[in-house]
């Protein structure tokens, strides 16, 4: 059977001398060297492989790959791609990879499959991993609860470094990272952290308490992921610990967990900005009906939003027939009154995001941004009235023009800047705030507002 494999040229190199051999291995079905040549290759760049193949061979070539290397590759799969492999392997092979998974990655995987799956997959693990699984799943979706893993290396502040280093070799193996290792009382509770680095060069005969770090920071495990990322951020950690209600040390969230956070939420945030409810899975992985489903809503809101912009225009039919040089205005003045309102909206909705901004600051935005809103709207008001002036040698016209785009923008900045903080005051993702709802909604005032002007100076 032949075999097409794709693989992006950019990562050629990382996987073999060519494409062929790849290819040549599987028809020849010379599994021994495949299993060779698979054995030294990182799991991302085999995840990429599995990705071109086919089923059938994707799941000839997982069963080549040794057992830590195969949880590691899956766990570098997507969710579509994980659940096909596990309905292809016999109980045992799933049970073996989904123990090999890190506590964290097993949360992950099991929030992804459908209710059913993860029951059979749960039955498979050891009652210690099961009741693990269980608790994780136990937090509320995206919280950091949901992330962390409980692998990681505690101590106890009056050992010595000797007592400390020698509990570190001893767990180190199984833990998550150990670039950072915990300090707890004998009830748990959090108290302390050392850098492994200076764990390591301290004298063997101090005690832990003489070198530990008491300004630690932590993060609850019901917190949202999102403030996690801006803590890590924040203190350029590669590992958070993550405590319960009562400061006791429940786990660790680390830095690849973050990222995976963070393309996440930049993803969702793209999406929304741009009127689609944010899909939960990869594009690739979703149906036409689901995108869709996902697109259609939205524009049903602003197909109806965009007929009060018709209706605005015939209420004014009067007016527009007897000044029908109102009419060539109207694009440039509602562009612009979307364009300000974008700009705006933007440059609040991501100081949101990072966390630079705050609600407790609403009222010195507003400030700043009506100052911006009105060297905007002077400027843009001022060239409109001198270019529509040299084109239609109208006054009259001119005036109207200049003064509506005085009005316009100043009304788009502020409406840009207001309503991501009003929704962020109701718990509403700001994000909803896309480009095509601020657009819309400067359609219909801009176009109130330009007749509304024309009315009264004409």
């Amino acid at each position: 059977m032949a075999v097409n494999v794709l693989i992006p040229l950019s990562n050629a190199s990382s996987f073999f001398h060519n494409n062929s051999e790849i290819q040549e291995l599987i028809e020849e079905k010379n599994w021994r060297q495949l299993k060779d040549t698979l054995s030294v290759l990182p799991a991302p760049d085999i995840a990429n492989l599995l990705e071109s193949l086919g089923d059938e061979w994707k799941v000839i070539i997982f069963r080549l790959l040794p057992q830590q290397l195969a949880a590691e590759v899956f766990g570098e799969l997507d969710s579509n791609k994980q659940i096909s492999l596990l309905q292809q392997m016999n109980d045992e092979r799933v049970r073996d990879i989904i123990l090999a998974l890190s506590p964290d990655d097993r949360t992950d995987l099991f929030e992804e499959l459908p209710g059913k799956v993860t029951q059979r997959l749960l039955n498979l693990l050891p009652p210690e991993e099961r009741s693990e699984s269980l608790q994780l799943l136990g937090y509320p979706e995206e919280s950091v609860g949901r992330l962390m893993t409980p692998d990681h290396v505690a101590i106890r502040p009056h050992w010595s470094i000797k007592e400390a280093s020698e509990q570190i070799r001893r767990y180190g193996r199984d833990a998550e990272t150990i670039n950072m290792i915990y300090v707890v009382d004998d009830e748990w509770h959090l108290i302390g952290d050392i850098p492994l680095r200076r764990l390591i060069l301290a004298d063997p005969e101090q005690t832990v308490e003489s070198i530990m770090n008491y300004k630690f920071v932590s993060i609850s495990a019901f917190d949202d992921q999102e403030k996690a990322v801006r803590i890590m951020q924040r203190y350029d950690l590669i590992a958070l610990p993550v405590v319960d209600l009562q400061n006791i040390l429940l786990g660790i969230v680390t830095v690849d967990d973050m990222l995976d956070v963070l393309e996440e939420e930049v993803t969702e945030d793209i999406q929304k900005g741009a009127s689609v409810v944010p899909l939960t899975m990869s594009y690739t992985a979703a149906s036409s009906w689901t995108l869709f489903h996902k697109r259609i809503v939205w524009l049903l809101s602003l197909l109806v939003a965009g007929i009060l912009s018709g209706s605005v225009i015939a209420h004014f039919e009067k007016i527009i027939g007897v000044v029908i040089a109102l009419v060539f205005f109207i694009p440039l003045l509602i562009d612009t009154g979307g364009n300000t309102g974008t700009q705006s909206a933007t440059l609040i909705i991501r100081a949101i995001a990072t966390g630079d901004l705050t609600l407790k600051k609403w009222f010195s935005v507003m400030k700043k941004e009506l100052l911006v809103g009105i060297l905007l709207a002077g400027t843009m008001g001022l060239l409109i009235y001198l270019l529509s002036y040299l084109w239609k040698g109208d006054p009259g016209i001119s005036l109207v023009v200049g003064v509506s785009m005085i009005v316009i923008t100043l009304w788009a900045n502020l409406v840009g800047s207001l309503l991501p903080i009003l929704l962020t005051k109701i718990k509403l993702d700001p994000a909803m705030v896309s480009s095509p709802l601020i657009t819309t909604i400067m359609d219909v005032t801009g176009l109130l507002i330009y007749f509304s002007v024309a009315v009264w100076l004409l």
